[in-house]
């Protein structure tokens, strides 16, 4: 049976809805934070057209789209309709797999149409949060007793779920039970709990020796005029900053809060030498003598352990500006200098965990683990001591009401679990905004997450730290934004619970031929070091749920941390790492026996999707390779842009493809080279049509081109060129990129694309695909592949811009017109000289030599005219020398006389002086 991923599948609203609403995830990755955010739409689309089928008749394929459009309308979208039409496509039974699960947005959208789902993951922080997310909200509490904690209901029938219900009673009692296990460490000063309190690490000078903080920036609040309450006047706010300032007769350091702008510079900031050239990043300036230590120097006293924590600033709310900054009381430097002591005393929870993180960060790190290049070396030298000890407290409150759970209230030990796993979730997202990675945001009044990019914690020298109060990362405000998301996750929930697991995709715990259709998004090469950017949040979780979660506790990674032995990944390193194995090879092997294991567990009839988000050749080239040696063969091949606007710095994927492969039929006979393209031109101008009808893009009609390519090839066990030799299956791809060009049999003003010249060819579809468009880099060597042009003989057509490459403007243009110039050069160099007027651009057509009436040049520059937007200048130049088209001409061929005759003049002459 045809699968409809195999021939359609609903990119449009794939692509309107991933951006927002219930289709981004944005709902489901509040609950937990993870990596690499998958959009719900698209995880949801992947799933349903991977086990609805096909049919031959176009009215019934019609139907079945119309369905899918559908459901893609919203969360539980034609619900009943689409779980029938699955149902009666599968009577055998439909299941669905991902061994990369992630937090679970894949089999989340199966479990969601009540379909069995398993998900696994390696990661057992992963585990957790899609256990979370997937399982727990779809199980039936009802029978559970009631907590003893929990709040009474005045309703005669409560209708709230159960489980939301007691995860409240659960956060609200760890939230009770930490605050007044902390209140001595964080007091109140007039009467306010403050939000939270402002440090920097501080350095000895190396000139006087005197210790000062190393500040970043001196803004606390920006200015800003805000309405008036109930008709007052508007509320002028002048900001507030604040400034270090150093007393050398004690050798001290104090700071002053200021209404205003910053009145100093700070002591962090950008440096020059004595003759005037700025040193490379920032440098730390001594307030007491101005000693400047530049980027290397304060980096190597931190990194050797010289640096101490100083408390600068205090932020109380305020119902005016909603922050308000304030100097240190004498009773908060009390408090902070009895932390350290505090925090010694503390036990761990057992005699395998300490009670701060002594899991070590492994060699070569420094580019995920910001803070192990600033003295750091486990994950429990992340914070001030105080904010150490909080953390401890909070882990150990956690425990302690799971144990209470498990065995005073009688509670199932998998209730415990969940309540446990939801407070557990919260410490997690804490963490994010809880370490010296976290900056004060003097804009919005927030702090900083400490993923500066979804994969690498960042160190900031100066740093926040978030009281027991309210506010912004605080545990009240994380406890109701979480409770927010899962009842919102929770609302009208239909469904089914997912069985999640841990495991390696290479070594699946299923019976052969049991899943109806593997879906999944596998790690992408070195994109993301999942559990080196999670070890943090493990390190922690181990403390908070070892009782309830003791899976997380077991591990034999040699640092304490997560296992990484089977990670399939690609570890970028700085620095030493003598035993890191997770290289490029590693990655090979690993992803080609997952696929291999896929194979394994899918039935002979069924489907493995992949979703995958890399542009790179190269890398596309060792996927295809992967799924070749899995006995798989690709079949259908989408795209959508998934993830536009995301921040995620190496690991932001604007477009994303969809791709679904079937086990290979046995007893294949190899092919021939010329006979398998031609087949490939053949399919593809055959599924042209239904592209072109379904609104398919030209753009995305070349990323579609792939699946019927590939499956063309994979009906044979080999393909063979002229010397019987086999060829690489990759080498099909820009064969299907140049086939769909050829199928839409593109027209330039009446005249065939493909009866231009090559590398006008090359622009003028360029232009048709992209127009201005910035496009990735990769983007433009898949062109190149597919025209079958050398990269360097385009690259200037398609100049870097903007961190891709963008079609050249004609002011840029630095080609020489001879005659041997192409069209598109010649056309290209007349809009630059229209500026300039007639003559100029004659004289570009008249060193040309072209025709002057060139039908191929006319026909492009109009073409250009056309397609380009209205408001951009080189549209304007184009028109420009199509309205002087007479004009030019005859300058053209005025020049051009003028030229021919002076050499004929010089000719006579020299005969006549012969004669003589």
């Amino acid at each position: 049976m045809t699968r409809m991923i195999e021939r359609w599948f609903p990119c449009a609203e794939v692509s309107a809805n991933s951006s927002a609403g219930w289709g981004s995830g944005s709902t489901e990755i509040g609950l937990f934070p993870w990596f690499a955010k998958r959009p719900v739409a698209q995880a949801k689309a992947a799933v349903i057209c991977s086990l609805l089928p096909w049919p031959e008749d176009q009215e019934e394929q019609q139907r079945l789209q119309g369905l899918v459009r559908e459901a893609m309308s919203g969360r539980y979208g034609a619900w009943q309709s689409l779980h029938d039409e699955i149902v009666k496509a599968n009577p055998e039974g439909a299941s669905v797999l991902d061994p990369f699960s992630g937090r679970g947005m894949i089999p989340l959208e199966a479990g969601r149409l009540g379909l069995e789902a398993h998900g696994v993951d390696y990661s057992p922080v992963a585990v957790l949060a899609s256990t979370l997310l997937t399982d727990f909200p779809f199980r039936d509490w009802s029978h559970e007793p009631r907590l003893p904690f929990a709040e009474e209901s005045d309703a005669l029938y409560d209708d709230r779920p159960r489980l939301l219900v007691d995860v409240r009673a659960t956060l609200d009692e760890v939230g009770r039970r930490w605050t007044a296990a902390m209140e001595d460490y964080y007091p109140r000063v007039n009467g306010k709990r403050p939000w939270g309190y402002l440090w920097a690490i501080a350095i000895p000078c190396q000139e006087c020796c005197n210790r000062f903080p190393l500040v970043g920036s001196y803004a606390l609040r920006g200015a800003s005029q805000k309405r008036g309450r109930k008709g007052a006047p508007p509320v002028i706010d002048p900001g507030q900053s604040f400034y270090v300032e150093a007393d050398p007769t004690t050798g001290t350091c104090a700071t002053v809060v200021h209404e205003g702008a910053p009145r100093r510079t700070p002591t962090l900031t950008r440096a020059r030498t004595a003759e005037g050239r700025t040193l490379p990043g920032k440098s730390a300036i001594c307030p007491f003598c101005s000693h400047v230590h530049p980027l290397d120097v304060h980096r190597r006293l931190t990194d050797e352990g010289r640096a101490t924590d100083m408390l600068l600033v205090v932020a109380d709310h305020s119902e005016d500006f909603g922050k308000e900054y304030r100097e240190p009381a004498h009773t908060e430097f009390a408090a902070v200098a009895a932390a350290p002591a505090a925090l010694r005393e503390r036990r761990g929870p057992s005699p395998f965990l300490s009670a701060v993180p002594d899991e070590r960060i492994a060699p070569g790190n420094n580019n995920i683990i910001g803070p192990s290049i600033y003295g750091a070396r486990t994950y429990g030298d992340f914070m001030c001591d105080r904010q150490t000890l909080a953390f401890v407290m909070l882990t150990q409150v956690i425990a302690e009401v799971a144990d209470e759970l498990t065995h005073q209230t009688g509670v199932s030990p998998d209730y415990a679990r969940a309540l446990s796993g939801y407070a557990g979730a919260v410490v997690a997202r804490k963490l994010r905004r809880a370490t010296r990675g976290c900056a004060l945001d003097p804009k919005l009044n927030k702090i900083h997450d400490i993923y500066a990019n979804q994969g690498s914690i960042v160190f900031s020298q100066d740093f926040f730290e978030v009281g027991i109060g309210t506010g912004p990362g605080s545990w009240a405000s994380l406890c109701k934004s979480s409770l927010s998301t899962l009842a919102n996750l929770m609302a009208d929930i239909q469904g089914a619970p997912v069985s999640v697991s841990r495991g390696s995709a290479t070594s699946l715990n299923l019976r052969d031929a049991s899943i109806t259709a593997v879906v999944t998004d596998p790690p992408y090469d070195e994109m993301l070091a999942y559990a080196d950017s999670s070890d943090l949040i493990y390190a922690w979780l181990k403390r908070a749920l070892y009782n309830t979660w003791p899976e997380l506790v077991v591990t034999s990674d040699e640092y304490g941390c997560q296992e990484k032995q089977e990670e399939i990944i690609v570890k970028r390193v700085r620095g030493e790492a003598p035993n890191e194995h997770r290289t490029r090879e590693h990655y090979d092997t690993k992803i080609a026996q997952a696929f291999s294991e896929m194979r394994r567990a899918v039935r002979d009839d069924g489907l493995v999707t992949i979703v995958f988000g890399s542009g790179d050749p190269e890398v596309w080239q060792r996927l295809l390779t992967a799924i070749e040696k899995a006995d798989l063969v690709m079949t259908g091949s989408w795209p959508a842009n998934t993830e536009a606007g995301s921040h995620q710095g190496k690991a932001n994927i604007e477009t994303t493809l969809t791709m679904t492969c079937r086990p290979k039929a046995p007893g294949r006979s190899p092919g021939r080279k010329g006979a398998v393209e031609a087949e490939i031109k053949a399919e593809i101008k055959r599924r042209y049509p239904d592209w072109e009808r379904w609104g398919l893009a030209p753009a995305d009609m070349l990323m579609a081109a792939a699946g019927p390519a590939m499956e063309v090839v994979g009906r044979y066990s080999e393909i063979l060129d002229a010397k019987g030799e086999p060829v690489d299956i990759y080498t099909f791809l820009p064969l299907a990129r140049a086939a769909v060009q050829e199928a839409m049999a593109v027209e330039i003003n009446h005249q065939p694309l493909e009866t231009f010249d090559a590398r006008t060819r090359f622009a003028l579809w360029w232009v048709t695909l992209y127009n201005r468009q910035v496009r990735g880099k990769s983007e433009l060597r898949w062109q190149a592949l597919a025209a079958t042009l050398d990269l360097a003989a385009i690259r200037d057509l398609v100049p870097d811009a903007d961190k891709g490459v963008r079609f050249i403007a004609s002011r840029d243009f630095k080609g020489k017109i001879t005659g041997d110039s192409t069209v598109i050069d010649i056309a290209i160099a007349l809009a630059a000289a229209s500026e300039d007027g007639l003559q100029a651009m004659g004289q570009v057509l008249a060193v040309a030599q072209h025709t002057a009436d060139d039908t191929f040049l006319w026909a492009a520059i109009q073409f250009l005219a056309d397609r380009l937007p209205d408001n951009d200048p080189d549209s304007v130049r184009f028109t420009r020398v199509l309205r002087n088209r007479a004009g030019v001409i005859g300058a053209a061929e005025s020049i051009a006389a003028s030229t021919y005759e002076d050499p004929q003049l010089e000719l006579i002459d020299d005969n006549q002086l012969r004669l003589v």
